[in-house]
């Protein structure tokens, strides 16, 4: 009996030495985003309040999650409401803070003399890969590092819709949606809207996924290409090289972290299925309703550039 037992005690401890020495170890998520949340609250970025409250952490599946998650309800001292609540990080609620307040409401202005009460959305969180397609990477909506925008309600009570409202030529609709897709790439590192692909005809995706940095600030994915009357100066060079193009936006998501140093960052990945999605507050989108080819921006990546400012 004894002669049986022994292998096995010496297989769980050869197990539990190679657990130790990274073979079994759980994939981490990357440092950067937990340090960006708490830069974002250390700089007093966001301030909790009854619009803004604080959940626990979120730890997975998997690498998914936020260490300092956000229940967003409303905007602008709540001033304008979201739709549905959504659970997102400190640095994104900033950054809509500042569409909202640089971009959004002088558009709205301008176009209808109103002002946006309510920003309408399809989620944040959301533990998924890309487009919800098989075997792609993990999307930012795995870190509540993103949020997709279906629409604006303005204080008369006119709604604007980004499905309905994107295609509808001279119309000041149209020209408002435009305006302020173009300013969220002042804003955000990934903007994607109708004409992008075939999955963002009815929304803008908003992010901060970490794309590098051009000679001119952050490198920003910027889909479809704003025309050059909406795109912000050049700002003076700053010495470093431009980054190169590239043809889709990238996520290091699920970058292979080296446990014991030294290795460079595997940008690629590794080749394992994502965990199935975990939806927190999404709401699902309707079917895509596949674009002509002239709708689709075919044009190289635009990297917005910006003063290290922004």
């Amino acid at each position: 009996m004894a002669r049986s037992v022994w292998p096995k005690v010496a297989a769980g401890a050869a197990l539990f030495s190679l657990a130790g020495c990274g073979w079994l170890e759980r994939a981490e998520r990357p440092a950067w985003r937990a340090q960006a949340e708490n830069a974002c609250f250390e700089r007093g970025l966001v301030r909790p309040s009854a619009s803004i409250a604080p959940l626990p952490e979120i730890d997975g599946p998997g690498i998914c999650g936020m260490t300092r998650p956000l229940k967003l309800a409303a905007l602008a001292d709540g001033a304008v409401s979201v739709d549905k609540p959504v659970t997102i990080d400190c640095p994104m609620v900033a950054a809509l803070e500042g569409w909202l307040a640089d971009v959004v409401q002088p558009y709205a202005q301008q176009n209808f003399g109103e002002n946006v009460v309510e920003l309408e959305a399809f989620g944040a969180y959301s533990c998924r890969t890309v487009d919800n397609l098989a075997g792609a990477q993990l999307s930012e909506h795995s870190f509540g590092n993103a949020i997709d925008v279906s629409g604006f309600k303005l204080a008369d009570g006119r709604e604007i819709s980004i499905v309905r409202d994107w295609k509808r030529s001279d119309t000041q609709e149209a020209a408002f949606l435009r305006e302020v897709h173009a300013g969220a790439c002042q804003h955000f590192t990934t903007v994607l809207g109708p004409g992008a692909d075939v999955f963002h005809y009815n929304h803008f995706h908003l992010d901060l996924a970490m794309h590098g940095t051009t000679s001119t600030g952050p490198r920003r994915y910027c889909k479809p290409t704003p025309p050059p009357d909406l795109q912000p100066p050049q700002a003076a060079p700053d010495g470093l090289p431009p980054a190169p193009n590239f043809d889709e936006p990238m996520d290091v998501a699920r970058a292979s972290m080296k446990p014991s140093g030294g290795g460079p960052l595997d940008l690629r990945g590794p080749a394992v299925s994502a965990p199935p999605p975990v939806s927190f507050d999404v709401r699902p989108a309707p079917a895509p309703v596949l674009p002509a080819d002239d709708d689709v921006d075919n044009t190289p990546t635009s990297a917005i550039p910006l003063s290290k400012d922004d």
